[in-house]
């Protein structure tokens, strides 16, 4: 069963490309959207999806993490085409999703062939490790924990150009090893198919290989 990975570097929404893409790969069924809510989330999360319905989609899940019990969430994930995780504070959808009942939900929809697509804390959950910037959590310091796994040995950096993150992907290279790597600019996204690099979209994509730091799109 081939599996569809989608990580963007900045908050939704998707690029137009790459939202034609989540939905041609798509199983029936709704798209499930677990996201941090604001007081405004209905109409932030429309403007968010409006990509997705441009690309054909007509049935959305929305799942705001504080407010919806998780066996609802569980039952919504179960059920749906396609897994939509937004951004927003990294340690709170780590706390809530990453090694939840949610996260295992989400670790088997994956496998199954259901595409999972993250939006800058959401795609930072989504490797074996999940890296936070200094520049993205209370303790002003690098840190990393448990992420969900759908991919294994992959280091990720996200906002890397705007946030000015080249120092961050190098300390996650030093500390977890001479992994695969990305840095990803904001309104840009690399679809990975079975784990390998298949579309980019948008900005600019980075990788430290050997110390170096190359442009590869």
């Amino acid at each position: 069963m081939d599996k569809h990975l989608f990580l963007n570097g900045g908050g939704p929404p998707f690029t137009r490309g790459l939202a034609r893409r989540f939905v041609s790969v798509m199983a029936a069924g709704p798209v499930a959207v677990l996201f941090e809510e604001g007081e405004d989330w209905p109409d932030y999360m429309a403007a968010c999806m409006q990509p997705l319905v441009d690309a054909g989609i007509s049935e959305i899940r929305y799942l705001p993490l504080k407010s919806t019990a998780v066996e609802t969430a569980m039952e919504s994930l179960r059920a749906c085409g396609g897994i939509f995780i937004g951004g927003g504070d990294t340690d709170l959808y780590a706390d809530l999703i990453v090694d939840t009942a949610i996260g295992e939900v989400i670790r088997q929809r994956y496998e199954s062939g259901v595409p999972v697509t993250g939006f800058s804390a959401g795609a930072l959950i989504s490797p074996e490790r999940c890296v936070i910037s200094a520049k993205d959590n209370e303790s002003r310091q690098f840190k990393h924990r448990k992420g969900l796994n759908l991919i294994p040995d992959l280091l990720l950096s996200v906002h890397f150009t705007q946030w000015d993150e080249e120092e961050h992907l190098r300390t996650a290279v030093r500390t977890l090893g001479e992994l695969p790597n990305y840095g990803i600019d904001e309104e840009t996204g690399i679809y990975l198919l079975n784990g390998q690099p298949e579309e980019i979209e948008g900005g600019g994509v980075y990788s430290l290989v050997n110390g170096i730091l190359t442009k590869i799109h």
